[in-house]
């Protein structure tokens, strides 16, 4: 009632025709439900034959369903009244919703912010695992391609230090074939005659 009263006059006189409404509703089912247990009873004697009021009661009994479903319609219709007044009218209420929804998907968003920042953090440490088997398995795999050909270039060295040393005695001795040439002939001087003649 203070609730009532402490809304404007055309909203009171609102809720008021709502509850009228609801009342007669409910008062009609139960009325009409009421009527049909009657008719289904079975009276001994009547003034029409069974066949007639049969169809009577038949007759009777569809239009009080039909009064109790027209009610039940009614009834439905007012809570979507109700509904439609409580959203246009009942800021409190609507604003209360509004904050509870508001912490429900904050909540949820931090619950999904906390399961990323968990998942970024496995997918890290799984990542720099993998880097470092692959790595590791680079690295012994190319020196398994590596081997053979240092040691290539190991020979190669060893072929060129030992070629290196036999040559240099080569060049420190005189070749044979030069000794004869650098051998000079005796002079012969005439006395009167040229100047002394060398022959190779």
């Amino acid at each position: 009632m203070a609730q009532q009263r402490a809304l404007p006059q055309s909203k009171e006189t609102l809720l008021q025709s709502y509850n009228k409404r609801l009342k007669d509703d409910i008062k009609s089912i139960m009325d009409n439900f009421t009527e049909i247990i009657k008719t289904a009873k079975i009276e001994d004697e009547t003034q029409v034959s069974r066949a007639t009021q049969g169809e009577q009661d038949n007759y009777e009994m569809h239009v009080r369903a039909a009064n109790i479903v027209r009610a039940g319609e009614s009834l439905m219709k007012l809570v979507s009244d109700l509904k439609q007044f409580l959203i246009l009218n009942d800021f409190p209420s609507v604003n209360d919703a509004i904050d509870q929804r508001n912490q429900q998907l904050r909540a949820l968003q931090e619950e999904c912010d906390r399961k990323l920042i968990t998942l970024r953090d496995e997918i890290s440490i799984d990542l720099y695992e993998l880097e470092e088997e692959y790595y590791s398995s680079s690295s012994s795999l190319c020196e398994a391609n590596d081997l053979p050909l240092c040691e290539a270039y190991g020979r190669l060295d060893l072929d060129t230090d030992s070629a290196d040393g036999l040559s240099a005695p080569l060049l420190a001795s005189p070749e044979p074939s030069a000794g004869p040439l650098q051998v000079a002939a005796p002079a012969h001087s005439h006395a009167g005659g040229p100047g002394p003649t060398e022959h190779a």
